[in-house]
C-alpha cells in the first residue's frame, strides 16, 4: 500500500510539475473581457439561415472567403491551396496557388487578389497565372495574411492575424488563431499596400488577432475585425479623422472573422464561434492560461459548433441577423453577397452553403 502511495505521489508531483514548468509557445498577457451579455437583441437566436443549402466541393475543403469574378462565377479559397470555381452547383479548379489562401478579392481589371497565410499577398490573373504582391514588410516576412478589402483607388487593405504565431508553424491558421487568442499580446497589424507604386504602409497594430477587412464604397474608411477583443474597427482614411481607429461595435457575442462588402452599403460578418466562457474568466489570469496550454489538445477550449453571420453598415447598426440554431454549416467565416443569393463561407468542411435571398 506504501507503495502504491508513494508511486502515486511522484506521479502526482511529476504531473503538477508539467503543469506549472513545462515550456509553451505562448507568453499571456493579462486583460479584462467584457462581460458576455449573449444572444440578445440585435444577435438574438433565430431560424433564417434554415434554408440555406451546400453545395458539394467534393474533395476541396474549408471555402474560408469568396468573391464574384467578372465573368460571374464565384471564386473561393480552400485548404489545400485551390481556388475553386463555382458556377450554379458545378464546381471546377482554377488554379493551385500553394499555402492556404484565405481571403480573396475581384480587382477593378479582374484579377484575383489572395490573402494566403502562407506566402502573402498574391494576385491571380485572368489566364490562372499566380505572382507575388507583397510578402515582406520592414525585411521581415508577411505570414498569417488573412483577409482583404480593395479600395477604388486600387489600394489593398490587409490583416496580418499575427505576427508572432504562424500558420506554417502552428499547423494551420486555426491552430495559429488559438494560440494567439489564448496569448492576447497584440501581435496583429493592418496594412495598405499600393500596387501601382508598391509601397506598403502599416496603418494598425497591436491588435488582438486582426481578422477580417473592407471598404467603404467611397473609400473614405475602413471596418477591421479585431477577433480577440470581440469588436469591429472604423479606421479612417479620409477626411478631418483620416489615421484614426474607433470602436464600432464592442461585446459581440461571439468571435468574429471575416468582413465583406455587400449590396447597398452592408458590410457582412460571419462568426467562427460563440465566445469561450473559459477563457473569458481567465483573462486576468496570464499563468493559468499558460497552464491550460499545457493540457493535452483534446482539453483545451475548442470552437464551438455554431452558425452566425451578420450585416451592418457604416455606422454600426445591425441590419440582418441570421442564424441556424441545428449548426447545419459551423464555423461561418463570413458571406458573399450577389444579386440574388447568400455564399456562407466556413474554415471546415466539403460544402460551400448558399441561400436565395428571396428565402430570408
Amino acid at each position: 500500500m506504501r507503495k502504491i502511495l508513494a508511486v502515486g505521489g511522484i506521479l502526482l508531483a511529476i504531473i503538477g510539475a508539467y503543469l506549472l514548468l513545462w515550456p509553451v509557445p505562448i507568453d499571456p498577457v493579462s486583460w479584462q473581457a467584457p462581460v458576455d451579455r449573449g444572444y440578445i437583441d440585435p444577435f438574438a437566436p433565430n431560424d433564417r439561415l434554415q434554408s440555406a443549402s451546400g453545395i458539394d466541393l467534393g474533395d476541396y475543403e474549408g471555402p474560408e472567403d469568396a468573391t464574384l469574378g467578372q465573368d460571374g462565377r464565384v471564386y473561393a479559397t480552400t485548404r489545400d491551396g485551390t481556388i475553386i470555381r463555382v458556377q450554379n452547383r458545378g464546381v471546377s479548379e482554377f488554379v493551385n496557388v500553394g499555402g492556404r489562401p484565405l481571403g480573396i478579392e475581384a480587382d477593378h481589371d479582374g484579377s484575383l487578389v489572395v490573402a494566403n497565410a502562407v506566402t502573402g499577398l498574391q494576385r491571380v490573373s485572368q489566364d490562372g497565372s499566380v505572382s507575388v504582391l507583397i510578402d515582406k514588410f520592414d525585411q521581415q516576412a508577411l505570414e498569417n495574411v488573412n483577409n482583404l478589402g480593395i479600395g477604388p483607388d486600387g489600394v489593398i487593405y490587409f490583416s496580418q492575424s499575427s505576427s508572432k504565431f504562424t500558420a506554417r508553424a502552428s499547423g494551420g491558421p486555426y491552430g495559429a488563431s488559438l494560440l494567439d487568442l489564448l496569448e492576447h499580446g497584440g501581435h496583429g497589424n493592418v496594412y495598405a499596400f499600393d500596387p501601382a507604386s508598391g509601397a506598403i504602409t502599416r496603418l494598425i497594430t497591436g491588435l488582438n488577432y486582426a481578422n477580417g477587412v473592407a471598404v467603404s464604397d467611397d473609400g473614405s474608411f475602413l471596418l477591421v475585425a479585431e477577433t480577440g477583443h470581440y469588436r469591429i474597427l472604423k479606421h479612417w482614411l479620409t477626411g478631418n479623422l483620416q489615421g484614426t481607429t474607433e470602436i464600432l461595435i464592442d461585446n459581440l457575442p461571439a468571435f468574429p472573422d471575416n468582413i465583406k462588402s455587400g449590396l447597398n452599403g452592408r458590410f457582412w460578418i460571419g462568426f467562427a464561434a460563440p465566445r469561450n466562457q473559459m477563457v473569458d474568466r481567465l483573462s486576468g489570469h496570464p499563468f493559468a492560461r499558460k497552464m491550460i496550454q499545457r493540457l493535452p489538445a483534446a482539453m483545451r477550449p475548442k470552437a464551438v459548433p455554431f452558425s452566425h453571420v451578420i450585416a451592418i453598415n457604416g455606422d454600426g447598426e445591425v441590419l440582418m441577423n441570421l442564424h441556424d440554431h441545428a449548426a447545419r454549416f459551423p464555423t461561418l467565416t463570413g458571406v458573399l453577397e450577389t444579386r440574388d443569393s447568400l455564399y456562407l463561407t466556413t474554415l471546415f468542411g466539403h460544402r460551400l452553403p448558399r441561400m436565395k435571398k428571396r428565402d430570408l
